[in-house]
Parts: structure tokens; sequence; C-alpha cells
């Protein structure tokens, strides 16, 4: 079975940057309700998709005031309970991150490692990919960032 993800949030000045569990430094960071992690939201979306539990909003709504701040690996956790509780096991996962500033060449290790971490599976299950919007729309011009996940999951 196959899920796939996509978030996207805006980028604002006095904001945190935390892409898959990494503080990135950075003139700006994300708007949102919790802490803002694009690729662990997308990853979170990927892992309900595959196995119809629906997505991230349905469990973690942004009305809710409980989640205000949250650390996203909660999230990414209770889809992997979920994966787990229906006797399913993470088989890959790949993501997919566009922006075009800060660069993440540096932190895409450790961000691979985190998502095989709190996913249970070995880092050479985990991929993780950027690429920029080439200067077009509000991704390009720095206003936004944007993260597409999936995930395969097998008995």
């Amino acid at each position: 079975m196959v899920g796939i993800g996509y978030d996207i949030h805006r980028l604002a000045e006095g904001e945190s940057l935390i892409i898959a569990g990494v503080n990135i430094p950075s003139d700006v960071g994300t708007v949102a309700h919790s802490d803002g992690d694009v690729v662990y939201h997308a990853l979170c979306d990927a892992l309900l998709g595959a196995i119809g539990l629906g997505d991230i909003g349905e469990h973690f709504p942004d009305t809710d005031p409980k989640w205000k701040g949250v650390s996203s690996d909660r999230f990414v956790k209770y889809a992997v309970d979920a994966i787990l509780e229906k006797g399913f096991s993470i088989v890959n996962i790949d993501c997919t991150l566009i922006m075009d500033k800060p660069k993440i060449k540096p932190y895409k290790v450790q961000m691979r490692d985190n998502i095989a971490s709190i996913c249970n599976v070995s880092a050479d299950r985990v991929n993780i990919k950027a690429t920029t919007n080439e200067g077009v729309g509000f991704i390009g011009r720095g206003e936004g960032v944007a993260a597409m996940c999936i995930c395969q999951i097998d008995l």
C-alpha cells in the first residue's frame, strides 16, 4: 500500500524553521499552529493515507489549542503507531522539500536520520530531496515552503 502527503506553510520573520526535526538557521520560519514542520506534516499525511486514516487535520486540528506549538514528531509517531497497530510496517519513505532558501544540503543526513528513527526504519529506506521553485510564485519569492512525501507500507 502507498500513501502520499503534501503540506505548505507561509514563511515570516521571527518564526523558527524546523524541517524534518532539524532547526535550521534562517531569517524566516514557518507560520503554523504547531511547530510548522512541513516535512513531518506531509509525512504524517502519507502514513495516515497509506492505511486509510484520513489526514493530519482530522487527528490534530489547528482549532484545538492543545496542539499549539507542539513538536510535529508527535504527529508522525502517532501515524507510525497506527500503522504498527494494523500489523503493517513501513517499507520506504521519499520526501521532497520545495523552497528556494536556505539551502538544506548540510542538513539532509540529519533529516533522513530523524525520519528513519521516528519511523523505525533503516536510514537507507528514507530519501530526502530538495528543489527550488526557480524564483517562481510565492515559494520562489521566499514567502513559503512546501513538502511532498510518499511512503510504501506492507504486511
